[in-house]
This record gives C-alpha cells, sequence and structure tokens, in this order.
C-alpha cells in the first residue's frame, strides 16, 4: 500500500470535525453489519470525508464500494457515483436499500414516470446515493442539476475504463476530466480493482485529481486458488470439474460466441443448469440469463468476456476459462469474479498451445501496428504465465509491480504440487544449436515455429525455399512432439537463453545467456508439461466450517425470501453469514445480532423468520461442536 500524506485543500468540502472511529464503526455495523474495515478501508474514507481527492485500486472483493458509501451516510448532502453498467447500479442500489439507505440511480432502463418521481425525490434531497452512467452525467444540464442538489462528492467506479492502456477502455469516460471542471470544488474518488501503473498514472492525469491521497493494496486473492490444466477435450474437462462440484456457481470463460453456446448446451445436456452470455445474444436474453445467474437459478454460465464487469454475485465459488485470455490483467479480473465474499474459490485454466496460433490470428487482424505490438507482448506474457513452473502468485503479483513475500503460496498448483523437472541439456543443446545455424546459413532469425519444423524434420516449402534441410540440426528432434518442442523453446525464452521478438513475425535469436549456454555445454534444468488430472475438489483453504444441513436449509430461506422481493438471493444475506449462522446457531435476536453481515435493517425484516429456522433444527438435530 501506498499513501500521500494529507495536507488540508482550500476550497474543497470539509465537515465541521472528522469522525472518531467509533463514529465511523457505529454506522458500519448499524448499515452494514460489520465490526471492523478491511485494510485501507478506514484510511481512504478518513481522506474523503477530510474534502481530499483520493485514488483507490483495491482488489476484487477488497470493499470498494463501501469506501463511498459509508461517508455518503455520515456527512451531508447527496454522493454520486459514476457506473459504467445499468445492472452494476440496479445491484449496488438493491444491496443499499435492502440496508436501510436511501439510494436511487438514473439510467435509460427507467419509464418516464419512475424517472421524473427519482427526479423530485432528488430535488427534495430524499437520498444519500445516486448512481449515473458517464453517459447520462455528460448529458444535458445535469452538472447544474447537482449543484441544486447539495453533492459533496463524486466517485468514480471502474475507474480503468479511462484509460486507453487499460484492458476496458471507454471513450465516454474520457469527457470525465472536462465535467471535473465544472465542478471545481466537489472532491473525486476513483476506485478501481486492476490497474498497472501506468493505467494509474493515466487515471490520475486524465480526471485531474488534484494531490489526491493514492492508496494502492496488495493485489494477492488469499482465499483464491490458481491451477493451470493442459486442455485435451474441454468439454469433458470442464463437465468433470462442474461434477466435482454439484451445489457450486461459477463462470466458463470461452474465447468466441459458438464456444460460448456450443458449451452450455453441451453442459445443460449433462443436466447442469448452464446458459450462454456473450454480446450475440439480444438484451433481452442476456439480461434474463444474467438474472438467472444471480439469482440462483442456474449455476454455470459460458460467457465471453463481454461478461464480467458488474456482475456483483458473491458466492462465485469458481471461474473456468475454457481457453487463453488475451492479457494477464484481463486474466487478473476475471477470476477475481471468484471469491468476492472472502470465502474459497477455484480458478482453472485450461491451455492448449494451439490457443497461441488463434491468438496470433486475430492479433494479424488488428490494423494498428502499434496495437499489434502490444498485443503480441500481453500475449507472450500470458503463454509465460501458463507454462511457467513457478509460483502463480509471484507471476501474478509481479505483472503489477508487487512482489509475494513467502516462497510457497500453498493455493496454486505449482505449489501444491510443483512440477517434475529433467535435465533438459541435450533438449536445449539442439534447440540453441539450431537457432544459431539458421542465421548461420541465412543471415536471419526466424520464429519458434520455424526452429521446430526444422528440428522435427519437415518437409515445408519454407524449410526447402532457405536451404534449412540442409543443416546439421535438421531433423535430430525426433524425440519429441511439435508441441513439446514449442514448450521447450518457450521456456528457454523465460529462462533468458534465447530472446523473442513482437514484431508482426516475431523471430527468436541467442542471448549472449544463451550462447554461453551453447558453447560451454552448462547443464539446463527444464520442467515436464503437467497431465491433465483427475476431477478432483481441490483444497480450499479458508473455508468456514459450519452445520452443512443448517446452512442449506438457510440458504434455500434466503432463496424464497429473496424470490418473494425479486432480489438476487445475496441481497438477503451473503454466504458468509449464512455460514456464520450455521456454526454459531444463534437463537436470540442479540445473538444474531452479533453475526457478520446483519445490520439492523435486515434484523428488523428477516431476523424472525431465520431465528425460527436455527430454532427448528437444533430441536430436531441439536447443535454441532466446532
Amino acid at each position: 500500500m501506498t499513501a500521500q500524506p494529507a495536507p488540508r485543500m482550500p476550497g474543497l468540502f470539509e465537515p465541521a470535525a472528522a469522525p472518531a472511529a467509533e463514529d465511523l464503526l457505529a454506522p458500519l455495523k448499524r448499515c452494514f453489519g460489520y465490526t471492523a474495515f478491511r485494510p485501507l478501508q478506514e484510511e481512504i474514507i478518513r481522506d474523503s470525508l477530510a474534502g481530499r481527492d483520493v485514488f483507490a485500486l483495491l482488489p476484487t472483493g477488497g470493499g470498494k464500494s463501501l469506501c463511498f458509501q459509508l461517508p455518503a451516510l455520515v456527512r451531508p448532502g447527496l454522493t454520486v457515483v459514476i457506473s459504467p453498467l445499468i445492472a452494476l447500479m440496479k445491484d449496488q442500489v438493491d444491496s443499499l436499500r435492502a440496508n436501510g439507505v436511501a439510494a436511487t440511480f438514473l439510467n435509460s432502463s427507467l419509464a418516464d414516470d419512475e424517472r421524473r418521481a427519482r427526479w423530485r425525490g432528488l430535488n427534495a434531497r430524499e437520498y444519500r446515493l445516486l448512481y449515473v452512467s458517464p453517459e447520462r452525467l455528460l448529458a444535458g444540464s445535469l452538472a447544474d442539476d447537482l449543484n441544486r442538489w447539495g453533492v459533496r462528492c463524486i466517485a468514480v467506479d471502474e475507474a480503468h475504463c479511462i484509460s486507453e492502456w487499460g484492458h476496458d477502455f471507454r471513450p465516454e469516460y474520457r469527457q470525465l476530466g472536462a465535467f471535473r471542471e465544472k465542478l471545481s470544488d466537489i472532491p473525486f474518488m476513483a476506485l478501481t480493482a486492476t490497474a498497472t501503473e501506468r493505467v494509474r498514472a493515466d487515471i490520475l492525469k486524465q480526471l485531474g485529481l488534484r494531490e489526491p491521497a493514492v492508496y494502492v493494496a496488495s493485489f494477492n486473492r488469499p482465499n483464491l486458488n490458481y491451477r493451470i490444466e493442459p486442455r485435451q477435450s474441454g468439454g469433458k474437462q470442464v463437465l468433470a470439474f462442474l461434477k466435482s462440484r454439484p451445489a457450486d456457481a461459477g463462470i466458463v470463460y470461452c474465447a468466441s460466441r459458438n464456444g460460448a453456446d456450443s458449451l452450455a448446451q453441451k453442459l445443460a445436456a449433462e443436466g447442469v443448469k448452464a446458459v450462454p452470455y456473450h454480446a450475440g445474444l439480444d438484451a433481452a436474453t442476456r439480461a434474463r440469463h444474467q438474472e438467472q445467474f444471480l439469482r440462483d437459478e442456474v449455476r454455470v454460465v459460458c460467457a465471453t468476456i463481454a461478461f464480467g464487469m458488474g456482475i456483483n454475485k458473491p458466492n462465485v465459488r469458481f471461474v473456468v476459462h475454457h481457453d487463453l485470455p488475451k492479457n494477464i490483467e484481463g486474466y487478473y479480473q476475471e477470476t477475481g469474479r471468484a471469491g468476492r465474499d472472502g470465502l474459497p474459490g477455484d480458478c482453472v485454466l485450461l491451455f492448449s498451445p494451439g490457443d497461441v496460433m488463434k491468438q496470433t490470428a486475430f492479433i494479424e487482424e488488428k490494423t494498428d501496428p502499434r496495437e499489434q505490438a502490444i498485443a503480441r507482448e500481453q500475449l507472450q506474457q500470458m503463454v509465460h504465465y501458463a507454462e511457467s513452473g513457478e509460483c502463480r502468485r509471484v507471476s501474478l503479483l509481479r505483472y503489477f509491480g508487487e512482489v509475494y513475500p513467502l516462497p510457497n503460496c500453498g493455493a496454486c498448483d505449482n505449489c501444491l504440487s510443483p512440477r517434475l523437472t529433467f535435465d533438459g541439456t541435450v533438449a536445449a543443446q539442439k534447440f540453441l544449436s539450431c537457432v544459431y545455424r539458421i542465421r548461420q546459413r541465412s543471415g536471419f532469425g526466424t520464429g519458434l515455429n520455424h526452429v521446430v519444423n526444422v528440428l522435427t524434420g519437415s518437409d515445408s516449402e519454407q524449410v526447402r525455399r532457405w536451404g534449412h534441410h540442409e543443416i546439421t540440426t535438421f531433423g535430430i528432434g525426433h524425440e519429441y512432439a511439435r508441441n513439446e518442442w514449442g514448450a521447450i523453446g518457450r521456456e528457454l525464452v523465460r529462462l533468458g537463453y534465447v530472446r523473442q521478438g513482437t514484431g508482426q513475425f516475431p523471430t527468436i535469436e541467442l542471448t549472449p545467456e544463451g550462447l554461453a549456454v551453447l558453447k560451454e555445454r552448462r547443464p539446463v534444468t527444464l520442467t515436464r508439461p503437467r497431465e491433465v488430472p483427475r476431477a478432483a475438489k481441490s483444497r480450499r483453504s479458508g473455508e468456514i466450517e459450519c452445520d452443512e444441513l443448517l446452512f442449506e436449509k438457510l440458504r434455500q430461506l434466503r432463496k424464497r425470501l429473496a424470490d418473494d422481493q425479486g432480489v438476487p438471493p445475496y441481497i438477503v444475506f451473503g454466504d458468509v453469514t449464512l455460514r456464520e449462522m450455521a456454526r454459531e446457531y444463534p437463537e436470540s435476536e442479540a445473538a444474531l445480532r452479533e453475526i457478520s453481515g446483519v445490520g439492523e435493517t435486515k434484523l428488523r425484516v428477516y431476523g424472525d423468520v431465520f431465528l425460527d429456522e436455527i430454532r427448528e433444527h437444533c430441536r430436531l438435530n441439536g447443535r454441532r461442536a466446532f
């Protein structure tokens, strides 16, 4: 975490006095049911209440929303939240209302009479939070209305959308900087869950944040288990994984719309409640499928990257990538949709070297050479991550400029089951020698696939045209298949013995270290590819042990209540709260109030019915000791 010092900024709204610690904890418990803050939340909230501009990077599940929701309850006036998606606005407003908070949104989904009613409420200053899209904010005279409504803070959620260097750039976000100039006396807060250092700097610049307090939390998600498996029969592997988790909900990401449709159909035919989600479906179908997932009516969404942002379903227990993601940043954000409630989540990537060729073909379709170069570099980083025997956390955190302090994370495939190594000296000598001989013969380098063609004795047109069938390394690699030589070559790149370019035709060449290995016959240790494991439920550290029978009864009760109210089940209570109930067996209002996530409003609305369910279970089954 980094946080700049907090000098006072003249001209910005400042409360009469900064709230004491207990003054923040009281509304935290009363409204949200929590007794303590997550890392950095309190510091961010205090700087916002002091009238400062704030930039906050908190990982998914780190509690970003609370950083602007709680200050909105403590100070007078209105807090405006700029949000990119209608579904995200509705979800957060529903959650706030369930906690007794006066919140609303304005967007294109509202009928005219509902929009006018909310406008009257805003004019009467009935609300503490208003959610709007950037398009709605910039349209018409809304800036003048905000001044009339007593706005005291503007929070820009998903702030990475403002940066063209980010993975989810949205041009309309670019105009927020000009909008900021119209409301120069109102403090801004920018929040995101994923951004490299370059994107962070761009957010600060584009929004024009003034001497902001900058908070960057750790990117580590300790409750997530990362695993990469070789993809051999993707549909069957996904099905086996799902059958090993019959009660869990999750997302399966596919590279194409057809892939998402096909996989959803296969899973449904096998009895798994699954639906597709992608931009090729009409808006009504997408909305219906998303709502079914949020309400636990289907447990699997087979989706393209069109699905994700704004999906505030806290009990997503797994994210499976059926195909290779385009870049690490997108992969990190997509895996982050698992375990938002802090309970364990599984992140599985099915990797096939063939995906690299598919992604490369997509990159070649780009018309901007600069975009092509960036995409190739990002793809290389993704492939290196997938094939590396290094701890997954170490690799992910390094990408975002963070050092993981432990030698073994205990929650990724490479740490739980380290990959076997072997003496790869001969294989490395053959590969490096082939790269050397190709350049010696032709005077230029070639791509990795061409080197593999030469090693395996391919009778291709290019091999013969360039005379590479006549060099001494032609056909000397029959002990390995083409895909194995490809993996060996990419590992030699990761080890620094070979350098791979990022141009339209990325060639490879020996580095000084690789030349030394070749000439001095230094020993080289390589890792063996991982075998496809049998489907098995991975170890889940951090699971809250509880009475599973009672937990299932409480889940069913939650679903009935949610259906009656037309909201997703997690709006009633999250899984963490239900698991604590099923562990502590609260049978009185006072005991239920001590459960995390039970605020005063939910205690009043739902307390009696949950207490009745718990008492009846204890009468019939007794209590277990934990």
